[in-house]
Order: structure tokens, then C-alpha cells, then sequence
């Protein structure tokens, strides 16, 4: 081989070197260009969240309702915008809800007075309508797996309709339902946990009619039902646990009139019956256990009149002995002593 090809040769190998270290320089640059383009626009994303973030929570602790309501709003949105901080957004909804409550100051009460408590009920209501929203039926943003911490809340209305928990908790600890209505009307139970444990209700009624429970564990454990109407009507045990164990029913009228009882393990252990009404009347029990062992009762009305199916509740009595006040079926016109 000449020389000259021998030099051609080499001059194109170093060419062709010099031109792939070129494209690699510019590959590494690019990736290193997009990583780095990749890195400001993630830290700009998580500086525009929390900026969001702080105004929302800025206007929730406003004294001006409309500057509340927007804060509401954002709050939701935030959270909708925001999956690795959803829960977060959420805690900071129900802590709202767990502020100190001032009750209606009635009708005696000063403009001023009755316009502020009015305003404040707007901006809870709105809490509660945008919390529904994202529990309902395919929602844009699903909350169903988040926890909802309402303890010792009080409720003088709100929408729950047809929201439906299937993952997370919805917690009413200590929760208090003391007049208005508050709609869980419809609602869907099918996973999670639900719990009114120790909630009071003592007026207006609280509607959890047409409601399907399916799984999860649902308690009312030491709830107390003293006023107002509960009403349980047509309802659909159909799975997973209701524990009213410990409740106490003593004025309310609870009503599970038309209720199937049909896959669920109901337990009313150690429950206290000593005044209202409470009416199984034409429920139906087809599966499941509803268990009313060492439940006592002293007082008020029981009444099972009209129910049919195999899987009749079990009581802590003999089998004809039922206390005062328990209604059998077959035995309407009698109140058993």
C-alpha cells in the first residue's frame, strides 16, 4: 500500500473518530440538558404547589367568609392537582371542620350575630359538598382511599349523598348531630373503616336510608342515640361489619324498617335500650348474623313486627321471656313482659 493511501486512510479514521466524539459530546449534552431541564421544571412544579398550598391555607384561616370559601375551593383543587400531597390538603378540609363551633344564637340574637353564624355554616357546608364530590360516582379526582378525620365535629347539616367509601377511613369519633339534617342517603360502604365510636345524636335526623353496606367495618360502638330520627330505612347489609355494641338508645327513633339484613355481621352487643323507638319493622333477615347477645333492655320500644327470613337475630333471653318492650313478630298487638 503507498504511503499516500496509507495516509488517506488514517486521515479518514481520524475524521471519522473526531465526527462520532462530536455526536456523543452532543448526545451526553442533551441528556445532561434534559436532566437538568427536567430537575428546574420539577422544583418549579413542587415551588408552585406549596405557594398554592400556603394562600389556601391563608384564606381558610381568614375572618371574611368569602375569602374562607375560596380558600375551601383552592384547598380541593390543590389536592385534585397534587396526588403525593392529596391527604395532606384533606387533613387541613377537616381540620376546618374541627374548629371551634358557636351554635345558632337564635332568632333574638343581633343581624350581625345571625349573619356570621349563617356565613360560617355556608363555608362548612361547602367543605363537606367538596369532600362528596370526590367520594361520588366516578369522580374526576377519586378521594376514596384517603382518611377523613371528623372527631368531635359537629354537624348541623351536610350532604353525604351517595358517597361511596370503598378504601381509607371516614372517622366521626365523637362527632355530634344535634339538630338539621345531615344525607349519607345512598351511601356506598365497601371497604375501609367508617366510625361514629361515641358519636351523639340528639336531634334532626341523620339519613343513612337506601345506604348499601358491603364490606369494611362500620361502628357505632358507644354511640348515643338520645333525640331526633336516625333513620336506617331499606338499608342493605350485605357484607364486611356494623358494630353498634355499646350504644346506647334512649330517646331517638332509629329506624330499620324495610332493611336487609343479608351477609353482614351486625352486632348490637351489650347495647342499652331505655327509651325511643327503635323499628325492625318488615326488615328482613336472609344471612348474616345480627347479634343482640348481653344487649339490655329497659325501657322504650324493640320492634321486630313484620320481619321475616332464617336468619332472625339472636337475643340474651329465653325463647318466649322477651323483656318489656320488645315487639315480636306475630305479636303486634303485645309489649311483652
Amino acid at each position: 500500500m503507498s504511503p499516500e493511501v496509507t495516509a488517506a486512510i488514517i486521515a479518514a479514521s481520524v475524521s471519522f473518530l473526531t465526527l462520532i466524539g462530536t455526536l456523543a459530546a452532543q448526545l451526553l449534552g442533551r441528556r445532561a440538558t434534559s436532566k437538568q431541564l427536567d430537575k428546574t421544571l420539577t422544583e418549579q412544579r413542587t415551588r408552585t404547589l406549596n405557594e398554592r398550598f400556603a394562600t389556601a391555607a391563608e384564606e381558610l384561616g381568614s375572618d371574611k367568609p368569602a375569602v374562607q370559601l375560596a380558600g375551601v375551593y383552592a384547598m380541593a383543587g390543590l389536592a385534585d392537582d397534587w396526588e403525593e400531597n392529596r391527604q395532606t390538603c384533606v387533613d387541613v378540609l377537616c381540620a376546618y371542620m374541627r374548629m371551634p363551633y358557636k351554635p345558632d344564637p337564635g332568632d333574638k340574637a343581633s343581624e350581625s350575630d345571625r349573619l356570621a353564624f349563617r356565613a360560617s355554616r355556608v363555608v362548612r357546608s361547602t367543605v363537606i359538598r367538596v369532600i362528596t364530590a370526590r367520594l361520588g360516582e366516578d369522580p374526576a379526582k377519586s378521594w376514596q382511599d384517603l382518611n377523613f378525620h371528623f372527631w368531635g365535629v359537629v354537624f348541623d347539616g351536610g350532604d353525604f349523598h351517595g358517597a361511596k367509601i370503598s378504601g381509607g377511613t371516614l372517622d366521626f369519633y365523637g362527632a355530634k348531630f344535634p339538630g338539621a339534617e345531615v344525607d349519607f342517603y345512598s351511601a356506598e360502604f365497601s371497604g375501609g373503616t367508617v366510625n361514629f365510636r361515641n358519636a351523639k345524636f340528639s336531634g334532626g335526623t341523620v339519613d343513612f336510608g337506601g345506604a348499601q353496606f358491603s364490606g369494611g367495618t362500620i361502628s357505632f360502638d358507644g354511640a348515643e342515640f338520645s333525640g331526633g330520627t336516625v333513620d336506617f330505612r331499606s338499608v342493605k347489609f350485605s357484607g364486611g361489619t356494623v358494630d353498634f355494641s355499646g350504644a346506647k338508645f334512649s330517646g331517638a327513633e332509629v329506624d330499620f324498617s324495610g332493611a336487609e339484613f343479608c351477609g353482614a355481621e351486625v352486632r348490637f352487643g351489650d347495647a342499652e335500650f331505655s327509651g325511643g323507638i327503635v323499628d325492625f319493622g318488615r326488615a328482613e333477615f336472609s344471612g348474616g348474623t345480627v347479634d343482640f347477645g348481653r344487649a339490655e333492655f329497659s325501657g322504650g320500644t324493640v320492634d321486630f313486627t313484620g320481619t321475616s327470613g332464617r336468619a332472625f337475630p339472636t337475643f340474651p333471653w329465653a325463647a318466649d321471656t322477651p323483656p318489656s318492650g320488645v315487639k315480636l313478630p306475630g305479636k303486634e298487638d303485645q309489649s311483652q313482659a
